[in-house]
């Protein structure tokens, strides 16, 4: 489960690394010190039941990595007072992109994912993959400088895309809306340019990582569902992101609704929630009537405007994502149900839908402590999720320790 920016481990806190030096078992006893309070070496060897000895050998090694410094003096009892140590955030950095159909964000952040640099632009992902990772290559690069960092303290990148993805290659796997996409080494392309891990992840998979992180590290069962120029969701189930079999769990936006089966899917199939309810269909519907609307930013702006179609539009595709979430309640008991994506941004008419039929049709059970919101974290989720990913397995116990073994093998 994420604590900050940290991981549970099951590792005990006296494995030591397989090459059989207890220096290089560090990485367990740093995750102590993810969340920010500050320690001691006897308050570490309390927590931890290892020897005083012990812990002052693997403190100097995260030491010399950079991943803890020196905090405030404990208070005394008697004599010199003892340093106590915290996690270093500013010790490497990631960089973080989220990618939409028709967007691209990029941001540089610190290990407690704060934003230390960031850019955006509007790019087709229809492109093709080298017209966008490219941007993602030249663009990072430049934020790089900005900020005036060593590259060679990059931890990572980390990346959403707007399909589905095979998380374990970085491959998206026959995405609709992504031509030229299909089986790319979008993994293998960033990690040759920026020679550092790069991870690949569904775009609201990463979101629902940052929503998570941000606000509601409390609720251990959360779903986000981004309502944009498509719509899909990512779970969050026990403090982690559920991905399912292949990494397609929480695509709901190709569950079909009975009433739209006369409506074609751009994934093929017909009826698809997507097809009726997404911001691209609303704009559609809109155009059809004689109003200017070609995207969902125009659905936005109408509904903002105070336009009765589109607000009558909006609110009846909260009813039919209404319709796929009373079923995904009932299945999945969250706790929490975070609407974002850019037609979150319209007002309450979605989210007002959305409520009136999960609570409708959901078993009391279900719904009597569920909260249905709006995103707080807006259009920085996805940055801050692909962050998160980075960090969490950058992070963890094992490449810790690989982290602080490599000086001495180079």
């Amino acid at each position: 489960m994420l604590e900050g920016v940290g991981v549970t481990t099951s590792r005990p806190f006296g494995a030591v690394a397989e090459n059989g030096g207890s220096m290089y078992a560090a990485g367990s006893l740093f995750q102590l010190l993810r969340d920010g309070r500050p320690r001691t070496r006897a308050e570490l060897a309390a927590e931890t039941g290892l020897a005083r000895s012990t812990v002052t050998q693997r403190v100097d090694s995260l030491l010399a990595s950079n991943l803890i410094g020196p905090a405030d003096k404990a208070a005394s009892t008697g004599g010199r007072p003892p340093t106590r140590f915290a996690f270093n955030p500013n010790a490497r950095f990631v960089l973080a992109a989220d990618i939409g159909a028709t967007h691209a964000r990029l941001a540089l952040t610190d290990l407690a994912c704060e934003v230390l640099a960031e850019a955006a632009d509007e790019l087709l992902v229809a492109a093709g993959p080298e017209p966008v990772l490219s941007w993602v290559n030249a663009t990072g690069q430049k934020l790089i400088a900005k900020v005036g960092r060593d590259p060679a303290d990059l931890l990572g990148v980390g990346i959403g895309l707007p399909g589905p993805v095979e998380h374990s290659t970085g491959r998206p796997v026959s995405p609709p809306i992504m031509p030229g996409w299909d089986g790319f080494d979008v993994q293998g392309y960033l990690e040759d340019r920026f020679g550092a891990v790069a991870l690949v992840d569904n775009d609201v998979n990463i979101m629902a990582l940052g929503e998570h992180f941000a606000h509601w590290s409390n609720a251990p069962h959360m779903m986000f569902v981004k309502v944009a120029t498509g719509i899909g969701s990512g779970l969050i189930s026990d403090g982690r992101l559920h991905r399912g079999a292949q990494g397609a769990a929480g695509d709901m936006g190709h569950l079909q609704l009975p009433h739209g089966t006369d409506v074609v899917c751009r994934c093929g199939n017909t009826g698809c929630l997507e097809a009726v309810a997404s911001g691209a269909a609303i704009a559609a519907k809109l155009a059809a009537r004689g109003i200017q609307a070609a995207s969902s930013g125009d659905v936005v702006t109408l509904a903002r405007g105070g336009n009765i179609e589109a607000l009558q539009l909006l609110r009846q595709a909260g009813r039919d994502i209404g319709e796929v979430l009373a079923a995904a309640v009932s299945l999945f008991n969250p706790s929490v149900i975070v609407i974002g994506g850019s037609l979150s941004q319209a007002g309450e008419h979605l989210i007002a839908g959305v409520r009136e039929i999960v609570y409708r049709r959901s078993l009391p059970l279900a719904t009597q402590d569920l909260r249905i919101v709006q995103s707080s974290t807006g259009d920085r989720a996805g940055i801050i999720g692909a962050a998160v990913m980075v960090i969490d397995h950058a992070l963890a116990p094992a490449q810790v320790d690989l982290m602080i073994a490599a000086p001495a093998g180079t």
